[in-house]
């Protein structure tokens, strides 16, 4: 019994792969589900199979163009079913509070951002976010029976065992269970994960990583942190927090980091770390949007300092780089869209990366900026729901 109840865990995992890939991709050909799920032809030929016997994918009538331009018959395509009714995506970062409303399509149909300190009171915000959401349906003129499920991204690593935040990283959300309290508001299934995860997934379907299997999305925002995509897949690790780049060690005497350890690479690239270092050079108050402003103009202090913090990303991404040889890294989040944090991330994983890890990588700016979190929580919501 053990090992059958073992092996239909492991059969169930493979389905929520392959809806997880048709929410974010949308229609694929089986070839293109095995390249992207990294399972055998005959596993997602058998998967397939029991999701269409179940009502939760069809194929398409309109097919598909042939695999490398070939000039065969285009293969027949699967998509999932997308029945009425709508998903929010929830956006919590440390300053703001982003909501998408979307249909099951993963179509946003409403989306708006308010102004939060979301660090200090996680109750409040949990409330800002429900009333939001609430407003979104009725802006679009769904009821709020027809939400199915609500996907929602944390500026912080969620413990898999718990489903709760490491305190550290929010003091005001102590003993919060994001996705239960938001369920509880909202009377729907909500599923969380941290917003570098929900941005490597957003980017992976919509956005700069479409069409790879092996991904790192890098966020270089308040915070500094990573997603990793391993054959398709988010990989979250054993406790959940797989990817925490901006907690590795730099020096053994730095500053404390929030999370309680000293001398953490954010602790020298966070935004508000390289604001800080700008800012007793200029007169006036310095933002992200005014020192991506200045960088632009050729401004040389500037593009010094956002150089050095992207080399001392690139180092331990380097690392990160030659353990998993992924074939694209996208960088995202608010310095996400600096051409000299590029430069410098890249010169350092040519620099200290394997040399053949470094010649099939491809260092790449995120297409969706701030709203890479949101269109990842909506594609979250798809695919918990879609089996």
């Amino acid at each position: 019994m053990p090992h059958s109840s073992s092996l239909e865990r492991l059969r169930d995992g493979n389905r929520r792969a392959i809806t997880a890939l048709l929410a974010v991709e949308g229609p694929m050909s089986r070839a293109n589900l095995v390249r992207g799920s990294g399972l055998s032809r005959t596993t997602v030929s058998s998967l397939v199979g029991e999701l269409i016997a179940a009502g939760h994918v069809v194929e398409t009538s309109d097919r598909g163009r042939p695999h490398k331009g070939g000039s065969g018959r285009p293969p027949l395509l699967v998509a999932l079913v997308s029945p009425g009714g709508g998903v929010a995506g929830v956006d919590i970062g440390h300053r703001h509070v982003r909501v998408a409303v979307a249909d099951r399509r993963g179509v946003v149909l409403t989306e708006q951002s308010e102004a939060v300190d979301v660090d200090e009171d996680g109750v409040a915000a949990l409330d800002r976010a429900a009333r939001m959401v609430r407003q979104g349906l009725q802006a679009v003129g769904l009821p709020a029976s027809d939400l199915a499920a609500a996907g929602m991204c944390v500026p912080a690593p969620l413990d898999r065992r718990s489903a709760r935040v490491r305190t550290g990283i929010l003091p005001g959300w102590r003993e919060i269970s994001p996705a239960e309290e938001l369920h509880r508001r909202l009377g729907v299934p909500v599923f969380a994960d941290n917003d570098a995860n929900l941005g490597a997934l957003a980017e992976l379907g919509h956005g700069a990583a479409r069409g790879a299997s092996d991904v790192v999305y890098v966020k270089v925002a308040s915070g500094l942190g990573a997603g990793i995509v391993l054959g398709g897949r988010l990989h979250r690790g054993a406790s959940g927090i797989a990817g925490e780049l901006g907690h590795v060690q730099v020096g053994e005497d730095g500053q404390v980091c929030r999370c309680g350890n000293r001398g953490c690479l954010e602790t020298l690239v966070s935004a508000p770390r390289l604001l800080a270092l700008l800012q007793p050079a200029y007169d006036e108050e310095l933002s992200v949007e005014r020192v991506l402003e200045l960088e632009q103009s050729g401004d040389a202090g500037v593009r010094r300092v956002l150089s050095d913090g992207g080399r001392a990303v690139g180092r331990a991404l380097a690392d990160l780089c030659n353990s998993l040889n992924p074939e694209v890294v996208v960088v995202g989040g608010s310095l996400g869209a600096s051409a000299s944090l590029h430069d410098g991330i890249r010169s350092s994983v040519e620099r200290y990366a394997q040399p053949d890890t470094a010649a099939v990588l491809r260092i790449v700016p995120g297409e969706l900026g701030d709203r890479a979190e949101v269109v990842g929580a909506v594609s979250l919501a798809i695919a918990r729901i879609s089996v």
